[in-house]
C-alpha cells in the first residue's frame, strides 16, 4: 500500500473541526498498536519518526515496515519526519520513501529558519512530499529535542513565514511541552495567539507538538511495579480538544504512548515472573498502546470516522 500525504486529512480536519493524531513509533509493536487503534475508530492516523527512531530502526526498514502493517491492517497512513533537523535528514527520508518531513529551524533566528525551510520545501515538493516547519520555541525534553525555555509563536511572523517558504503546515508554540515532565504549575494553552495565527492565515493547518496528557494511571502503574516517574504531567484533556476543533490539525502525541507500553510491560512481567516469550510481554504494550490511541481519536482528536 502506497503511503499518502497529509494534504487531504487536514483540509477535512480543518473543515470538520478535528485533528489527525501523529504518534511516534521506532518498532513493529508500537506501530501495529497505533495502526489498530485507528482502525477501530475508523480514523486518519499519521505515523512518525524521530531522527533517533529513524536511527533506531533503519530508514528503510520503517518505510517498509510501516507499507506492509497499513496494508495488512487496512489503514491509509502517512509516514513523517518528526523535528528533521537539515536538509540531508530530509532528503535520506525522501529518498527511502516517507510521505511528510518536518524541517525544525525553530531554535535558529528567524531569516535562518526561513531559509533553511524554504531549501527543503523547494526540494521535498519537487519529490511530490509535503513539509513542516516550526516557529517558536517549546521548553521541555524528548528524544533528541530540548529546550530550557519557551518562546510563544508570533502571529504575525507565523503568516510571513508561511507566506515565504510555502510550507504545508507549521507547529506552533502556545503552550505546550515536550516530554513527561511539562509543567510543575498548571498548564495553559494561549488561544488567544492561535485564534490571531487562524484568523492570519484562514484554512491554514496548524500543528501542536509536545501535546501528550501524560495519563496519570500509566504514570502509577509504571511506579506501582519497579519505575521510579515522579511529577510527570501534561496537558489537560479539554484544551488539546479544544485546539482541535480550531486550527490544530495535527496533533503529535509520543510520551503517552511510551508510558502506556511501559506500564503494560512492567506490570505482565511482574505478574508472570516465569514468563519470558517476548510476543507476550511486548502484546501487552501493543494492547496498551491501541487502547490509548482508540481514547485519543475519541476524547481528544475528534477524528473518528474520517478516514475513507
Amino acid at each position: 500500500m502506497a503511503l499518502i500525504t497529509t494534504k487531504e486529512m487536514f483540509k477535512k480536519a480543518y473543515e470538520g473541526g478535528y485533528a489527525i493524531g501523529a504518534f511516534n513509533i521506532s518498532d513493529l509493536e508500537q506501530l501495529q498498536g497505533v495502526l489498530e487503534g485507528a482502525k477501530a475508530k475508523n480514523s486518519s492516523v499519521i505515523i512518525q519518526a524521530s531522527k533517533s527512531a529513524i536511527e533506531y530502526a533503519g530508514p528503510h526498514t520503517l518505510v517498509e515496515m510501516v507499507k506492509a502493517a497499513s496494508d495488512e491492517i487496512g489503514v491509509d497512513v502517512a509516514l513523517h519526519l518528526d523535528h528533521g533537523p537539515s536538509l540531508e535528514a530530509v532528503k535520506m527520508c525522501v529518498e527511502a520513501g516517507f510521505s511528510s518531513v518536518m524541517i525544525d529551524g525553530s531554535h535558529y533566528d528567524f531569516e535562518e529558519n526561513v531559509r533553511i525551510t524554504k531549501e527543503v520545501v523547494d526540494y521535498a515538493h519537487a519529490h511530490g512530499v509535503v513539509v513542516e516547519a516550526e516557529l517558536g520555541v517549546l521548553a521541555g525534553v524528548e528524544d533528541e529535542v530540548s529546550s530550557d525555555v519557551h518562546k510563544y509563536t508570533d502571529p504575525d511572523e507565523a503568516k510571513e513565514f508561511v507566506e515565504r517558504t510555502g510550507v504545508d503546515s507549521l507547529a506552533i508554540a502556545i503552550g505546550t511541552s515536550h516530554g513527561a515532565f511539562k509543567f510543575k504549575g498548571e498548564a495553559e494553552l494561549k488561544f488567544d495567539i492561535l485564534e490571531e495565527i487562524q484568523a492570519k492565515l484562514p484554512g491554514f493547518p496548524i500543528v501542536l507538538h509536545g501535546a501528550s496528557a501524560v495519563d496519570q494511571n500509566s504514570v502509577a502503574t509504571c511506579n506501582e511495579f519497579g519505575g521510579n516517574i515522579a511529577g510527570a504531567k501534561g496537558i489537560p484533556v479539554d484544551m488539546l480538544r479544544k485546539a482541535s476543533s480550531m486550527a490544530v490539525c495535527k496533533i503529535n502525541m509520543d510520551t503517552d504512548l511510551r508510558l502506556a507500553m511501559t506500564a503494560a510491560i512492567r506490570k505482565y512481567l511482574a505478574e508472570n515472573p516465569a514468563q519470558f516469550d517476548p510476543r507476550k510481554y511486548l502484546g501487552a504494550g501493543r494492547a496498551a498502546i491501541q487502547a490509548v490511541v482508540e481514547s485519543k481519536i475519541e476524547d481528544v482528536l475528534g477524528s473518528a470516522n474520517s478516514a475513507k
